[in-house]
């Protein structure tokens, strides 16, 4: 909470968040978004980041989208979009965990949820799960998910013998289409 007691969520962000007119900045840096590659972190680190296109080959038994992290409301709408008129590759699970219950409605009255649950999706209720360990979508000995949760260390999501890997909704969305870890590329 800022020193105005205010929650940030209240605050004006285009007030604090831009160029300064008349200032002078010591470097300007520009990006072109088309050149940079989609990443994934491998197993057992968040910060183990690899390109997709380096572990392309491996396939997925469970891909996981949603938990505090990547549950917003864009999130679920992104994998949506992805997932509309398809379906999960056969091997498949795929878990969506909304953020919240408050996104979950909205999930629901604007098409997305149905559209991830016609794609072959299931359905957690909204708060902690398998990103933890507690229930839904715990993998098992050997197996492989592609998460959109925050950590992947060893044994955090079920067996230690199970490997994470944390990708963008995009690509878990695309990943569950293929049926192994794939950029979400020309979606």
């Amino acid at each position: 909470v800022p020193p105005t007691g205010k929650a940030a969520a209240s605050w004006n962000v285009p007030q604090w968040l831009g160029l300064q007119q008349g200032a002078t900045y010591a470097r300007e840096i520009i990006f072109d978004l088309a050149e940079l590659e989609p990443l994934v972190a491998a197993p057992y680190s968040p910060e183990n980041v690899v390109p997709v296109a380096q572990v392309s080959d491996v396939p997925v038994d469970l891909v996981f989208i949603g938990t505090c992290t990547n549950g917003r409301l864009g999130d679920l709408q992104t994998a949506a979009r992805i997932l509309a008129g398809r379906h999960i590759a056969p091997h498949v699970r795929l878990l969506v965990i909304p953020a919240s219950h408050r996104i979950l409605e909205a999930a629901t009255a604007d098409g997305t949820l149905a559209t991830l649950l016609a794609a072959g999706a299931t359905l957690g209720t909204p708060g902690c799960g398998p990103c933890i360990g507690r229930h839904m979508g715990v993998i098992g000995r050997g197996e492989v998910c592609l998460s959109t949760a925050n950590r992947n260390f060893r044994g955090r999501m079920g067996s230690p013998d199970g490997r994470v890997y944390i990708s963008s909704p995009a690509t878990a969305a695309a990943s569950a289409l293929a049926g192994h870890i794939v950029a979400a590329v020309g979606h």
